[in-house]
């Protein structure tokens, strides 16, 4: 069993923009207004109730379903692939061989990564923090968990719409095919709902590059203080499937929220 600790090593800019190698989608900072600074602090609107971060000094406002959505589809801009989900499905006390359990009993989330894979933290914001599982070698191929602040009327992944209204949102939003040039094609594979998760399968390619597979698990859990939207997703090339694919869909298919 892994804990997250202080020892947990950090990535650097280039590992960091290697996990969230993607085509260019906007960041969570241009989805929400950010107003004047206060105390130090910026204040971010997003929501119609003011809730204050008792510990960032960030506020946040809620302004529409329809801005939630987009917040959502922006944590959930790394995504995923069902069929494997269903027959990957593991028992809550399995660990497959080759594998480990990591748990977060900090961030409250559980999830089994390939022995031999490392672990890396980027450095949190104060609205999000991402943590990131890869392989020792260099590759294209990743699992990582996006850990988003929310206001406190985000209760429930059911506030940003049902899954598949949301994962047709969050594909065409991505796609850029139509465009001249064409950019970036987004295809929706799968999508589905369990047990308070939204699972959603997708590809992205850009034009004469390499066909990405995306497997993403969303929900919402209250730490205590505050609601938090996690975001895990995990992603390989087409070159990379033989050797990456079927470890990327297990360890996805068994994140968990504890």
């Amino acid at each position: 069993m892994v804990t997250l600790s202080s020892s947990s090593p950090s990535l650097n800019y280039y590992q960091y923009q290697a996990i969230l190698r993607l085509p260019r989608v906007p960041s969570i900072s241009s989805i929400l207004l950010k107003g004047p600074k206060k105390n130090g602090n910026s204040v971010i609107f997003c929501c119609n109730n003011t809730v204050p971060d008792s510990r960032t000094g960030v506020q946040v406002k809620g302004e529409c379903v329809a801005k939630r959505r987009e917040l959502l589809l922006q944590a959930g801009s790394v995504a995923f692939s069902l069929t494997a989900f269903s027959s990957i499905a593991l028992a809550e006390n399995d660990v497959a061989e080759d594998f480990r359990v990591y748990s977060d009993d900090v961030n409250k989330f559980k999830i089994m990564i390939p022995s031999d894979w490392q672990i890396g933290a980027g450095e949190g914001d104060g609205v999000r923090s991402l943590l990131a599982f890869y392989p020792p070698e260099a590759s294209n191929s990743n699992v990582s968990i996006v850990i988003t602040s929310l206001g406190a009327d985000f209760t429930k992944l059911e506030s940003f719409g049902k899954v598949d209204a949301f994962a047709e949102n969050l594909v065409s939003g991505l796609d850029r095919s139509w465009q001249r040039p064409p950019g970036v094609k987004a295809k929706l594979i799968d999508s589905k709902a369990s047990k308070g998760l939204y699972y959603i399968e997708y590809t992205l390619q850009n034009p004469g590059g390499s066909l990405r597979h995306l497997f993403s698990v969303l929900g919402i859990a209250d730490n205590g203080i505050y609601n938090r939207l996690y975001t895990l997703t995990g992603q390989f090339v087409d070159e990379e499937a033989e050797k990456y694919g079927a470890k990327i869909q297990k360890a996805v298919s068994s994140f968990r929220l504890i």
